[in-house]
This record gives structure tokens, C-alpha cells and sequence, in this order.
């Protein structure tokens, strides 16, 4: 008997959890940068050493984060489910939790890449991108990271994994932000859904769905027998 169809949506909100911060937190990173200056190709372009520091410091602070519950239960459901994650986050925090099938829509910090060719990937095991690492092209090596206003070149996948979801969970997103509201225009009307959140949402135009007001690591149980329940397994 095949699996179910689980497709879980992350954001922000889950690796907070576990120390990360985002550039709309007080006191995080981004505080001291301005986005124009650190997160496009424009960016890149004018000052390639300020880039590389801004993402070797956030690479740091990745790679001294650890998994919290959330993402140990998301892992866990792979015994059950067929699970797909797909994340907003740039962190591999779902994958060290245990994941395998994860998609990153805004890159991967964990990776560099060339800067001529966008198919060369290259794994990273030190927090430092240096000025002077090259691609076999001859390129420098950039962060595997979308930069605002660049392209989401896994979006049409994440739309394919969606619209084969027998079940579609948020957690830690908002469902005002794109992609998170674009991607529920792909899940079937009668596939339940499960938002993860603690906010106020106007729900009332999204058909089957149901909210756990609770953070990802404290709403952790509740969702365990939500799932449970909503995909009967015993």
C-alpha cells in the first residue's frame, strides 16, 4: 500500500525556534544592512566582499543551530507519509533533522555556486566563502541563495508536489506572503489543510482548513493528532 501524500510549507517561524533569526526580527542581521545592500545581484555586483561577509556570518550562525522538535517531527512523518517539505528557509536544519525529500525555494546557504553558470553547485563544509574561490569555470563562487528580484527556479516543482498533496501543512509562514498564498491555489479544494501558527488569519477563503494557534515546537502534539486524524492512520 503507497504512502500518503504529505506536503508540509515552511517558513521563518520554524527555524526561529531554533535561534535563527530573520531580517524583520529586531536585533537580527539584516538590522545593520540594508536589503539593496546584501541580497541582490545588483549587490554582488558592486561590492562582492560585504556579500560574501553578510552570508559567511548567517552561514555561522546555521551551522551552530541545531533542529528543534518541529523539524524532528516533520522527519518522524516520513515513517508514515510520503512527505515533501517545502521550505522558504535557507538553512538545512530540515535535512540534519532527518528529512530527505526537502525543496528549497530561496537557495540553500549550506551550497555555493558559480556565478557564470548556475548549474555548477558545489557543497560547502566551512562557514567562509573566500574572494578568489572559483568555479572550474573561473568565476567566483557565490551564495546558492535567491537574491531579491532573481528568479525562483523551484517554484513549477513546488506547484507539482503540491498539487499531489493529500494533505497540506503550514508552518511558521504567513498566508499573505507570496509564495505561501500561491502555493494553496494549488491544493485541491477538498484536501485538508492544517495552518501552524499562532497569529490571527482571516481563513474564511481558503476551503478545509483547519488552525493550531501555537508556535511550531509548542503546537508539536497537537498536530501529531491532527495529521493522524485527517489521514487515518491508526
Amino acid at each position: 500500500m503507497s504512502k500518503k501524500k504529505l506536503v508540509i510549507f515552511t517558513g521563518a517561524g520554524i527555524s526561529a525556534e531554533s535561534g535563527l533569526k530573520t531580517f524583520r526580527d529586531a536585533g537580527g542581521l539584516w538590522e545593520e544592512f540594508r536589503i539593496e545592500d546584501v541580497a541582490t545581484f545588483e549587490a554582488w555586483t558592486r561590492n562582492q566582499k560585504l556579500v560574501l561577509d553578510f552570508y559567511n556570518q548567517r552561514r555561522k550562525q546555521v551551522m551552530e543551530a541545531q533542529p528543534n522538535a518541529a523539524h524532528h517531527f516533520i522527519a518522524e512523518l516520513q515513517k508514515d507519509y510520503d512527505v515533501h517539505v517545502v521550505t522558504q528557509n535557507i538553512d538545512d536544519l530540515h535535512e540534519r533533522a532527518g528529512s530527505k525529500k526537502v525543496l528549497h525555494l530561496h537557495g540553500e546557504i549550506m551550497k555555493a555556486r558559480s556565478t557564470v553558470d548556475h548549474n555548477l553547485i558545489y557543497p560547502l563544509h566551512h562557514f567562509e566563502i573566500k574572494q578568489g574561490q572559483l568555479c572550474e569555470k573561473g568565476s567566483q563562487l557565490r551564495p546558492h541563495i535567491v537574491w531579491f528580484g532573481e528568479l525562483v527556479p523551484e517554484m513549477d516543482n513546488a506547484y507539482l508536489v503540491t498539487e499531489k498533496a493529500e494533505m497540506f501543512v503550514v508552518i511558521g509562514t504567513s498566508l499573505n506572503v507570496y509564495p505561501a498564498a500561491g502555493l494553496l491555489n494549488h491544493v485541491a479544494h477538498e484536501t485538508p489543510k492544517l495552518l501552524v501558527d499562532p497569529g490571527e488569519f482571516n481563513l474564511d477563503y481558503i476551503k478545509n482548513i483547519t488552525q493550531i494557534k501555537n508556535t511550531a515546537v509548542n503546537g508539536v502534539e497537537e498536530l501529531r493528532k491532527m495529521v493522524k486524524g485527517k489521514l487515518q492512520i491508526s
